[in-house]
């Protein structure tokens, strides 16, 4: 069967924070096929461009989906191709990963500015903070943050580059102009999504299937991959995945 979900994964942390997930999905009684795509390398700062490397290289109908910076690119995505996209998951993705004036819950401007530039001068110590913060709120933060810790390398100017890209990401207009199922699964314990955002989102999207998974942190669908597959089985099962 033809993989019918594509997941992107988060700012740099690698694939391997989605292999469980996937691999939960694959072992369901009735398999949801999914599949991760790397982000992509175009060396820009714009997200025009990482848009149009994604396009280049997906294939079109397909549900996309992804992780905090990947869910963000999804949701860019599905609004671009409009009928070419079956449907969008997202995974801890805030509409704005960057506080701004009209949606506070999000990471304040000073914070991110002292993130990039602690990535521009030591990005590995840098992410394994990063790896911390990821896993803050879960059961076991340090073994969940070890597991993340492990990601292949990336180039610091692709880190540096991602970051640049948050900042300018603001999904809120491609969520809406998105008319596909949408469902966006939150955290409960999130250090890096504020709770109000889940709130705010449910005002932004009233049609959209919006969940949160209590007692979780921002690495959920790694630290707890077998309920976050059924959450998005149920769903996509419901709106007619395989048809």
């Amino acid at each position: 069967m033809l993989d019918r979900l594509i997941l992107l994964p988060g700012w740099g942390l690698g694939n391997g924070a989605l292999d469980p997930l996937v691999a939960a999905l694959r072992g369901l009684a009735e398999p949801v096929q999914a599949r991760i795509e790397v982000l992509p390398e175009p060396g820009s700062i714009q997200l025009s461009d990482w848009l149009d490397a994604l396009d280049e290289r997906l294939p079109d109908g397909v549900w996309l989906g992804g992780w905090s910076l990947g869910g963000m690119l999804a949701a860019e995505l599905a609004a671009r191709r409009g009928e070419r996209c079956r449907g969008l998951l997202t995974l801890a993705s805030n509409p704005c990963f960057m506080a701004r004036a009209d949606w506070p819950d999000a990471m304040p401007a000073k914070t991110f500015e002292a993130f990039l530039a602690a990535c521009e001068a030591d990005p590995k110590n840098l992410l394994k903070r990063f790896a911390s913060l990821c896993a803050q709120g879960a059961a076991d933060p340090r073994g969940l943050s070890r597991r993340l810790a492990v990601a292949e390398p990336t180039s610091t100017q692709t880190l540096v580059e991602g970051l640049h890209v948050l900042t300018e990401l603001d999904t809120r207009a491609a969520l809406q102009a998105f008319a596909g199922p949408q469902l966006h699964l939150f955290a409960g314990n999130d250090s890096l999504v504020p709770v109000g955002a889940v709130s705010a989102l449910r005002e932004l999207l009233p049609e959209a299937e919006i969940g949160l998974v209590e007692q979780t942190s921002h690495a959920f669908m790694l630290e707890d991959s077998q309920r976050v597959a059924g959450a998005i089985q149920a769903f996509l099962r419901e709106r007619g995945f395989d048809e």
